[in-house]
């Protein structure tokens, strides 16, 4: 399938499937020539159920609406974004931090799943703390120092937790949302998803975590 074709099929733009197969978790993606997304991968993720957010027992919960990885130069971290090609420390690095958001609301839902294109690919929890950048206001950026990573995928057609949560909690978190479609919309990497609905929402993927 073109990726025209997959995006349509998946109800989502271009760009967004391309990041899609940028990050490594769908398998057979051509990596030379004109790219092409796999038949059967793409007939395993029309399957995908939609992530049941009335179980988490709060009101609403963030999403991190994650791109591919990217290279930075910082402090304490060498990534942003979700990849395969990440090892678990990288990932976590990469994930928890720094983000325009409000850190308590964030807190507030226990659970930050990460998604990529609409479908969680990761999972945070150890959310109850947080540090600021300094900035006043609404452009500060926080991340979160003891963030654990409760679960991450390296193949969305066939979900299985590439992490070993010891927290039976973590390990239950990861698998009510790892490989579900949890459709979110907003102006930055941070959206807020109320948990008494599941409503399909149109493609809006453009934040990226910064």
């Amino acid at each position: 399938m073109t990726t025209g074709q997959a995006g349509t099929a998946l109800g989502c733009s271009i760009p967004t499937v391309k990041k899609l197969m940028a990050t490594g978790v769908v398998p057979g993606v051509r990596e030379t020539g004109r790219q092409v997304f796999p038949l059967a991968a793409l007939q395993a993720l029309q399957g995908r159920p939609v992530a049941d957010l009335t179980v988490l027992g709060a009101p609403e919960v963030a999403v991190l609406r994650s791109d591919a990885p990217a290279k930075v130069d910082e402090s304490d971290r060498e990534w942003i974004g979700f990849g395969t090609a990440l090892d678990r420390g990288q990932l976590l690095a990469a994930l928890s931090g720094w983000w325009r958001c409000d850190p308590a609301r964030v807190a507030a839902g226990g659970v930050l799943p990460v998604t990529v294109a609409g479908f969680v690919v990761a999972v945070l929890t150890g959310l109850a703390e947080w540090e600021s950048d300094g900035t006043v206001g609404t452009a500060g950026r926080f991340r979160f120092p003891k963030a654990r990573l409760a679960g991450y995928l390296t193949d969305l057609t066939a979900p299985a937790n590439a992490a070993t949560p010891t927290d039976p909690q973590d390990a239950r978190l990861a698998g009510l949302l790892l490989g579900t479609r949890l459709p979110s919309v907003s102006g930055g990497p941070i959206a807020y998803v109320p948990t008494t609905t599941a409503v399909d929402q149109p493609d809006t993927e453009g934040g990226v975590t910064r």
